[in-house]
């Protein structure tokens, strides 16, 4: 055990880190996480794991809210590729793909918040269980954040859509 985790949660947590690190610099030089891109690629990869060794770990005494939260991350992940890589949904798959792999990253800062401070700092973590309140506003801050984003997410789609659908002057699409 290190820091009261197993060596798969050690390895676990290295991976997500990794996922998290990818999305925050997506997020800050591209607005969104691009799955086409190394940084992209680096954090589905690294999600898909972080989920995957999550299935192994049970602190918590079995099947729990943060193995159905690796299902859905999944699950999600999968709808933002078929919506990124297909026109099964028209008109709305680009922002079907950019706000699906963006839930995936409060999806990752949930259990990050909630392991981080009932663990730490060691011997006297911040809360006391994962049933904390704090825990609860702390969910509500981040689903708040992510309408804030998925907003201006939308925002800066459609005015790409709208720059796309823009004819040049002289072009035969222009009159």
């Amino acid at each position: 055990m290190i820091y009261g985790l197993t060596y798969l949660g050690v390895i676990h947590t290295a991976i997500s880190l990794v996922a998290v690190a990818a999305a925050l610099i997506a997020f800050f030089r591209d607005k969104e996480i691009i799955a086409a891109s190394t940084l992209g690629k680096v954090y589905i990869w690294t999600t898909v794991l972080t989920c995957l060794t999550g299935f192994g770990i049970f602190q918590h005494g079995g099947f729990g809210k943060a193995h159905a939260l690796g299902i859905i991350t999944l699950l999600v992940l999968g709808i933002a590729w078929v919506a990124g890589n297909t026109k099964v949904l028209g008109r709305a798959s680009p922002y079907v793909a950019t706000l699906s792999y963006s839930i995936t990253f409060v999806f990752h800062m949930i259990p990050a918040i909630t392991e981080t401070s009932t663990r730490l700092p060691l011997g006297a973590p911040l809360l006391a269980n994962a049933e904390a309140p704090e825990l609860k506003a702390a969910t509500g801050v981040l689903l708040l954040l992510y309408i804030i984003g998925a907003a201006l997410q939308v925002r800066r789609i459609r005015a790409r859509n709208a720059a796309q659908a823009v004819p040049l002057p002289g072009s035969a699409a222009a009159g």
